[in-house]
Parts: C-alpha cells; structure tokens; sequence
C-alpha cells in the first residue's frame, strides 16, 4: 500500500457557529489550525473560507488567497480550497478560485444532490443560536439542490486541466461514479483520477461500512483499480472513525476534520481539526499505515508542487 494521506477539513460550509466554539472562522484562525494538523500528520489541509465578521461562508476571492498564503508561508501542505462554494453561488462564482489562485489541487464534485442539514432547526431554540443567520441557512438547505450537472463538470474539469491544477472528484452516491466512469469513457477525463467518497451526507449515499465497500468494488469495476486512488469521508462520530478504519485496512486514504465531524469522542467536542488528525494517525499506526508527508502525498497524486501555485 501507498502511505497513507490524511486530509484535513477545517471549517467547511455546513458546519454552523451554534454547533461547536472551536470552528475557525477567520483567515489566521483557519491558518492556525492548520499549521497544527499539518504537525499533527496532514499532508492536505482542504478549505472553505468565512466572512471573519460574521461566521457565515464566503466566496470572497482575496479572503482565500489570505487563507493559502498564510498556510503556505506556515507550512508544506497541499492547499485544497473548495469549488462547491455557497448556497447562493452560480458554478461559475464557485469556479473562480481555480484560475485566480492556480492551486495544486481544489475540488469537482461529480453529481448534483439535495445536501441539506435542516434537520439541525429542530436541535436548537431560538435563544441557542449563536448568529442571526444561521437558523435560515439551515432551513433553506431542505430545498437546496447543489448543482453539478454533466456540464458543469465538464467546464470545472477543463478550467482544472487549464491551470494545471488536480482534480479531487468528490462522489457522494454510486450513481456520481457511474457520472465520473461515462466522462472517463468518453476521453473527457483522463486517468488517473483521485475520487473521495463522501458518505453520511443527508441527500447522499450512508456512511455504512457496507456502502463504502460498495463504492470500493464499483469504482474497481467501473474505473479500473489501476485509474484511480481514493480517500473516504464518514460524516459525522462515530462514522468518521470508522470509515476512516475501513479506508485504510483497503487501501484507501482519509479526511478528517471539523467540516465532517464534531466530535472527538462520544459526546466531548474536539478542540480543533488537529484533535481529529491526531487520533487518526493514531489509528493509522495501529493498523500499520504509515503516513504520508505533504511531498510525499505530491508525488504519489502527481501534483505540479506549490512552487507553481498563484498565491
């Protein structure tokens, strides 16, 4: 097996304020925690920014170059921001970063789904909420399709391919790898392809043991175990753990991190995304992965190296 690759998902777009007082919210804070989970084990630190006045999501361009500067002054990490942006942007708003900052890697999500968390409306009460915005964020999830049709892939996959800059497929139900394995037959996208599978997301696939090996044994058939690596995400605890486990007993890498997770043990928050790395690399060396340094990570995705970054 390759070393392992552990990704750290720091803020993400879901995570909310109200949920838990250790989400980094400004471009220091978020630089902070991941200089400590690159010490920690990280090679790839994967980045949603915030408005560092109110908490919410941020497409604002200049507050992710703040947020990659700072972490590429700080340390040797692969610099992964998102494309999948805010609930308000077109594809095209969420694209943007990919020429401006030309990172080594940034995100493709491989299907559209209604990802929602309204759900947590119910947990809280009026008073528990910690900014005005977020209760409405929330809600307005259960309507919310996020958009990733056969052409937005094409366009985000060609604008990665323009700047050389890797894709990370993110597949969030089978049916996203049968999306990835047509664009593959068609010569659109070229092999070898880097693809997390994002379990435990209300609106995808389940983070069961079970469904993850199915999406192992259908990328195998469908890909070819010879095109593609993969990571897996489990949201929320205990299935981050577990899945993470899985992934690596098979030969998979993982992501950790506040975005997915809130929790290091059953009921007692972790104090940040470095907690989650930690405990991971902990497991990791108990079932006899070792892990991946940022260079190391680079040369086994085939990344251009942060020397050609644009920030």
């Amino acid at each position: 097996m390759d070393k392992l690759i552990i990704t750290a998902a720091l803020t993400g777009n879901i995570t909310l304020p109200t949920q838990t007082p250790y989400l980094p919210i400004t471009p220091d804070q978020i630089a902070e925690d991941a200089v400590k989970c690159v010490n920690a084990g990280a090679a790839s630190i994967h980045v949603h920014a915030r408005d560092p006045k109110t908490g919410q999501p941020s497409s604002d361009p200049e507050v992710y170059r703040q947020i990659a500067t700072l972490i590429k002054a700080k340390t040797n990490a692969i610099f992964v921001p998102t494309t999948g942006g805010t609930m308000n942007m077109t594809p095209q708003e969420r694209l943007r970063l990919v020429p401006a900052l030309k990172p080594e890697m940034a995100t493709c999500n491989l299907g559209s789904i209604n990802f929602s968390i309204h759900p947590l409306v119910d947990r809280y009460k009026a008073e528990d909420w910690k900014n005005s915005w977020e209760k409405d964020f929330a809600a307005g999830t259960k309507d919310f399709i996020f958009r990733n049709t056969f052409g937005d892939i094409e366009i985000f996959y060609k604008t990665m391919l323009e700047n050389n800059t890797k894709p990370e497929f993110e597949a969030y139900d089978i049916g996203h790898l049968y999306n990835i394995a047509f664009f593959l037959r068609k010569g659109i996208i070229k092999p070898p392809v880097w693809i997390q599978f994002v379990t435990g997301i209300l609106g995808g696939i389940g983070s069961d043991l079970e469904n993850i090996m199915f999406m192992k044994s259908t990328a195998d058939r469908l890909i070819g175990m010879q095109n593609y690596k993969f990571s897996v995400i489990g949201a929320g605890y205990p299935a981050e753990f577990h899945a993470d486990c899985l992934s690596m007993m098979i030969g998979g890498n993982v992501r950790v991190g506040i975005e997915d997770n809130l929790f290091i043990s059953k009921g007692v928050l972790a104090k940040g995304s470095w907690e989650l790395v930690e405990k991971v690399v902990r497991l990791a060396k108990e079932l006899g992965r070792e892990i991946a340094t940022p260079d190391e990570a680079r040369q086994i995705l085939g990344l251009k190296g942060k020397e050609q970054v644009n920030f």
